[in-house]
């Protein structure tokens, strides 16, 4: 690599549960920089989901569907001699919960709740349950990761 390394950004955690994963979760969320609306729809969302169970509280339910969304390996596409191929690898930490973010909340604002806080009320609520898209969408990419594992030696 010729340039130096990018440093990363010091994110603070949110107010009210004092994480930072909360807050990354939020500003995946926040469109048009409005990340006090971003908050409400998260913080709502978590009340709807307080409300619906009664041994977690939210916060655990939406850490526990996080857990469920994220992929362990992912498919890459290589050329080698002419024939594109798909080869499975492992995903980084910090990717593992990006990917995880953006497809929770990538898939909840397909949903056809009300509010935005409902979809994502429902979409972490099904995660929760191992059911949804957003947990269909890694089911799928491991499946796509074990059906190509014959190309795996073609890893560097």
């Amino acid at each position: 690599m010729r340039r130096r390394k990018a440093k990363k950004h010091i994110i603070l955690p949110d107010p009210k549960f004092n994480d930072v994963q909360v807050t990354k979760f939020v500003n995946n969320l926040m469109l048009d920089g409005k990340k006090s609306v971003a908050f409400k729809i998260f913080y709502d969302a978590i009340d709807i989901l307080d409300e619906r169970s009664e041994e977690n509280n939210g916060l655990e339910i939406w850490k526990k569907a996080l857990v469920n969304v994220t992929p362990g390996v992912e498919v890459r596409s290589r050329r080698v001699g002419g024939a594109t191929y798909q080869i499975p690898s492992p995903v980084r930490d910090s990717r593992k919960h990006s990917l995880a973010m953006k497809w929770l909340i990538g898939f909840a604002r397909k949903r056809n709740e009300k509010s935005m806080s409902q979809k994502l009320a429902a979409e972490v609520s099904a995660a929760a349950k191992e059911e949804g898209a957003a947990f269909k969408k890694k089911e799928d990419m491991h499946r796509m990761a074990e059906a190509n594992k014959a190309f795996s030696h073609f890893r560097f």
